[in-house]
């Protein structure tokens, strides 16, 4: 790349936001390694049904997103975003080898437990080294360059699980959930990458951290927040309530009849959709306005969700996973983005955290209500629930923004 394009594509963008996008690229290659596998192994080596899986799921997400606001909250009290955000990817190594050592349900609830803990930790103060790296009028690239990178390091995980459990099966002659080894190994190779992503935190720079001891919880500054923030953490906790656990999507595809192997390709799909889009739609959010993205992303979802309810075939299975990438693209950056905007910039890390907490919060019972509706109506209902949630989301925030623009 010549030197005047390569200023053109950072511009507005600070180097630290690359260097945190490769710590995301490593860590997500190592993570979705075994990310989709993890429900098949549940339920075709370890014997879980849908239900269990989805209450494993949510327990881990939810107790982990607990943490997120905490973390935000220490991220603008003692100005440690770095080293923060270092502790919480380190948790992955530990992540993989408590998948190693599993042997039952509990202990993959024990490894999922550290792996959204780790997640938990850095988010918050990740996504504040992001908004601080942005130029002004670039926030929404930068953080779509960071999405980018983390959806093209899922993608490659994933097309390296793909091959290696495929080649596996073609040297066994064996399906893959008859053989637990297969799975140890993957485990054991996904470590590599993550070590490689806490490397990247070498190239990072913070300025001057200095605590502040004397900040108040956000809780009593909450006169602070905007009213548009605290309407959208509303909704972001009404729409979390029908987007359960991406497992259920992998269990879908089971049901339309892909096989364990084939059905990590529909996962790849979807991260590379997503990685394609971020870019794009996060520079789009800086012109038009973030809230519009959200809207139409909230649209996207419910008829991304009405898709895999009555997917059936192959075909419409794809376009499925296809849409569900269209709008993790849509909404995932630009929802940063529009939190660190209007937040208050005391509040900010504490903010981001706390948009991530009511989201994790609300995951447990979506997946809870989720496996219930699929062991007792079919593998549709959690699907059409989603869906009717996320319209509804979808009208509030258009009110909101109808009502907001009358004020002015």
């Amino acid at each position: 790349m010549r030197e005047g394009t390569r200023e053109r594509a950072f511009k507005g963008i600070g180097i630290n936001v690359l260097f945190l996008g490769l710590v995301s690229f490593f860590t997500d290659i190592s993570t979705e390694m075994v990310y989709p596998i993890i429900p098949l192994y549940l339920m075709s080596a370890l014997g879980a049904t849908p239900v269990l899986v989805g209450v494993i799921e949510g327990i881990a997400e939810s107790l982990a997103s607990l943490l997120k606001v905490f973390s935000g909250y220490a991220s603008d009290r003692f100005q440690r975003k770095k080293a923060i955000a270092f502790a919480g990817y380190a948790a992955g190594i530990f992540y993989k080898l408590a998948l190693l050592f599993a042997g039952s349900w509990t202990g993959i609830l024990l490894a999922r437990v550290i792996d959204r803990a780790g997640k938990g930790i850095r988010t918050a103060p990740r996504d504040v080294l992001v908004s601080e790296s942005a130029e002004e009028g670039s926030l929404g690239k930068a953080f779509g360059l960071h999405k980018m990178l983390d959806m093209s390091g899922a993608a490659l995980g994933i097309l390296a699980t793909y091959f290696l459990l495929r080649g596996a099966n073609q040297t066994s002659g064996m399906r893959i959930q008859d053989s637990g080894y297969d799975y140890r190994l993957l485990f054991a190779i996904s470590l590599a990458p993550a070590v490689l992503g806490l490397c990247m935190f070498f190239f990072i720079r913070q300025a001057n951290p200095s605590a502040d001891k004397s900040r108040k919880p956000f809780w009593q500054n909450i006169r602070q927040v905007d009213a548009q923030l605290r309407l959208y953490l509303l909704v972001v906790f009404l729409f979390t309530l029908g987007n359960s656990s991406n497992a259920f999507l992998i269990l879908k595809a089971k049901a339309a009849g892909f096989d364990d192997v084939s059905v990590i390709l529909l996962v790849f799909l979807h991260n590379i959709m997503a990685s394609t889009l971020s870019i794009p739609l996060g520079r789009l959010s800086d012109r038009v306005g973030r809230k519009r993205l959200l809207v139409s992303g909230y649209l996207l979802f419910s008829a991304c969700y009405l898709t895999f309810a009555v997917a059936g075939s192959s075909a419409s299975m794809i376009a499925a996973f296809a849409l569900y990438g269209a709008f993790t693209a849509m909404i995932t950056g630009v929802e940063r983005a529009y939190v660190a905007e209007i937040a208050p910039p005391a509040l900010k890390g504490t903010m981001l955290g706390l948009q991530s907490t009511l989201a994790g919060v609300a995951l447990l019972p979506a997946s809870v209500i989720a496996g219930a509706l699929w062991n007792a109506i079919g593998p549709a209902a959690p699907f059409l629930f989603g869906a009717a949630l996320s319209f509804i989301a979808a009208m509030l925030l258009m009110v909101f923004m109808k009502r907001q623009k009358q004020i002015k």
